[in-house]
């Protein structure tokens, strides 16, 4: 098979199809998220708090590969808009729990039934078998680099950039 050509001439190669893929892909999922007023690093955490309920502030930055400090804007935003909840942790007052609240939820349902139809859309041109083919695939060039499971690697570049409420963190 012989491999598809840019305007250049020049052929192009898997990881610049998948980036282009990906940036895509990323971009019309921002684009769907915003049906419901969220961006896709709300979406992201709230998946990760509602995969580990009741994790610390801290131990949610671990799992998400980012710096403490810069999860707590995007915590505190998420908590005035009533989807999280910070809840003091049973087993160190230091510490702050966090759950998802009832509207978090709802959030969290509306954000897989947005997710599935991305995933359907992107797909749209694959047989299902070369769909579950390509996932396989996929998995495998991700668990190779390192990747977290269902995680997105830009919340470890994530800055300082969201507005803060003037909430002060506990210790972490």
């Amino acid at each position: 098979m012989e491999r598809r050509r840019d305007a250049t001439g020049v052929p192009r190669t898997t990881a610049f199809l998948l980036a282009q893929v990906g940036a895509h892909a990323a971009m019309k999922f921002a684009e769907r998220l915003r049906e419901v007023d969220l961006a896709p690093p709300h979406a992201g955490m709230l998946r990760a708090i509602a995969a580990h309920p009741g994790s610390s502030q801290q131990n949610l930055a671990a799992v998400l590969g980012m710096v403490p400090s810069r999860l707590v804007p995007l915590l505190d935003e998420l908590e005035g808009r009533g989807l999280v909840e910070r809840r003091d942790h049973a087993e160190d007052r230091r510490l702050y729990a966090l759950f998802l609240t009832d509207k978090g939820a709802k959030a969290m349902a509306e954000i897989g039934r947005i997710a599935r139809a991305h995933d359907d859309a992107v797909c749209a041109s694959l047989t299902a078998r070369e769909r579950r083919d390509l996932g396989a695939l996929l998995a495998r060039i991700a668990e190779a680099a390192g990747l977290a499971d269902g995680v997105h690697p830009g919340f470890a570049r994530m800055g300082d950039a969201a507005p803060r409420t003037g909430k002060r963190p506990r210790s972490e």
